[in-house]
């Protein structure tokens, strides 16, 4: 991995409305003039389109807000001072195991002379190199968390109407991806849905990032990192967006799971988060800290950052009231086993992330019943937990809303993923619980087996099987053990463990 040194703060010319900055939120193109923040870092750049011919150019403050209320104050952790060993266990990464010792990746890789970052052996012993702890992060808010999530308050938002509006960059991008040519407004949509997160924080991070909704180009620097995150692999607009997105999510994810720092920069600093914040400020503040460094980075997530950005975009996020995502004492609905009766199926994955790597532990895995291994094909039939209107069928996933408003955002919400194409559930199908899905497979996502990945959201915010709302599926109750793919479901007195294998342990029926 390579941060581009250059990278710096900044806050692109944007064009303002006098009457609407701070105020309502601005989804549709607004009536432009040519205004610039003070302050700005930008300096000179292409504007949206003025209505007038010759607009006049004005120096605006930005207007003030009130101060949304801190959040309860966490205490980070405190800091190691003296290095430790750590052996390799089955699914770490150097990622992983950086962000659970409180290091840097980088620290690890030069403390332990390793040759390949994304090679490491089981059973394997590193030498912890001990934090460099810096000061807390700004406790400025940057956005509620009902606007990280893509839930509620993004229902009947248009990536595409914005993007034309703005005629940047991004409107004339295309780029090949799984198979399909896909414009820059179906790369947002598609990373928004898949993700999970609000297709209109992705817009502010690609502004910010590089102008792609102002800017008439693309930078020259920004031909192949879209983002600036320059990493093989990923390579062209959707892979970077889609790195941002799980980048948000960990931030976001972790958060509400009780974690309290530190956030990791690239040049491995440990930075306490600040009291008082919240998650969806903790998943910005974890993005920009894989792209910044230190000094760069606090006014980056200050109120003059990309706090701006978005408040010119969008309006003043916290001016609405504010929605919950997860109203107290929400309960799931009944939900049955996913197979159907008499078919005994493999428990194989315990609680983790519903899509990427770092989204909330909310999916449970289950393989077919027979003895093949690997990606073989399968007649077993998937079939619906409950009642429910089908919304998305593409790409091995399937997308059930459950309340049937057609919002896969609003509510509760099951994904089904690795479906096979063949006998695959239309979009638009209205089910009953125990109707079929579809088979089992290898498609949509990472897979090297036949199975199936279940998970739940509820207004766009995956639900954890392992947190205080598990899967109960017929009265077996999902846990985690604090690994991915680790856990158990659990019926009365029988506990069943999760094992990518076939073995009486983790056999399951109906």
């Amino acid at each position: 991995m390579k941060i581009r040194a250059e990278l710096r703060p900044r806050l692109l010319p944007l064009i303002l409305v006098i009457t609407t900055l701070a105020c309502s939120r601005a989804d549709q193109p607004l009536e432009f003039l040519g205004l610039k923040l003070r302050g700005s870092p930008g300096g000179s750049g292409t504007k949206a389109p003025a209505e007038s011919e010759d607009p006049t150019e004005q120096v605006v403050e930005p207007l003030p807000f009130q101060t949304p209320t801190p959040d309860p104050v966490r205490k980070p952790p405190d800091p190691r001072e003296i290095p430790e060993w750590y052996t390799v266990q089955f699914g770490d990464s150097l990622s992983s195991i950086a962000s659970r010792m409180g290091v840097g990746a980088n620290q690890i890789l030069v403390e332990n002379g390793l040759p390949n970052p994304d090679f490491l052996a089981v059973g394997q012993v590193l030498r912890m190199p001990t934090p460099r702890p810096l000061a807390p992060s700004p406790s400025f808010k940057i956005i509620p968390d009902a606007e990280l999530v893509y839930g509620e308050s993004a229902q009947g938002f248009s990536a595409l109407e914005l993007i034309r509006a703005w005629n940047g960059a991004l409107d004339r991008y295309e780029e090949f991806v799984d198979g399909e040519q896909l414009s820059g407004a179906q790369i947002v949509d598609r990373v928004a849905s898949k993700y999970s997160v609000n297709p209109r924080l992705l817009l502010a991070v690609l502004e910010y990032q590089g102008g792609w909704l102002t800017m008439p180009e693309r930078a020259p620097d920004r031909f192949t990192y879209e983002l600036g995150y320059e990493h093989i692999g990923l390579e062209g607009l959707y892979s970077q967006l889609s790195w941002a997105a799980d980048q948000l999510n960990r931030g976001y994810y972790q958060w509400r799971a009780g974690w309290a720092g530190p956030f990791i920069l690239p040049d491995g600093a440990a930075v306490p988060p600040g009291p008082g914040i919240n998650a969806g400020t903790a998943a910005v503040q974890w993005l920009f800290g894989q792209l910044y460094p230190p000094e760069s980075w606090r006014a980056v997530i200050g109120e003059d950052g990309f706090f701006r950005v978005y408040e010119i975009l969008f309006g003043n996020p916290f001016a609405a009231p504010q929605r919950t995502v997860l109203p107290s004492g929400l309960e799931q609905p009944v939900l049955r086993l996913p197979f159907e009766d008499g078919k005994v199926w493999s428990f194989t994955g315990g609680p983790h992330s519903a899509w990427g790597s770092w989204a909330a532990w909310a999916a449970l895995d289950f393989a077919p019943p027979g003895d093949a291994l690997g990606c073989v094909y399968s007649n077993e039939w998937v079939v619906a937990v409950a009642d429910g209107l089908i919304v998305r069928s593409a790409g091995g996933e399937v997308i059930q809303d459950l309340d049937g408003d057609g919002n896969e955002g609003t509510g509760w919400a099951i994904q089904y993923l690795h479906i096979a194409t063949r006998d695959r559930v239309a979009v638009g199908l209205n089910l009953t619980r125990g109707d079929r899905i579809g088979h089992p497979s290898c498609e949509g996502g990472v897979s090297s087996g036949t199975h199936f990945h279940l998970s739940r959201k509820f207004n766009g915010e995956w639900i954890p099987a392992d947190g205080a709302l598990p899967f109960d599926l017929e009265g077996w109750v999902s846990a985690g053990d604090g690994a991915q793919y680790n856990g158990s479901l659990t019926r009365g007195d029988v506990r069943l463990e999760a094992c990518s294998c076939r073995f009486p342990f983790n056999q399951i029926t109906r």
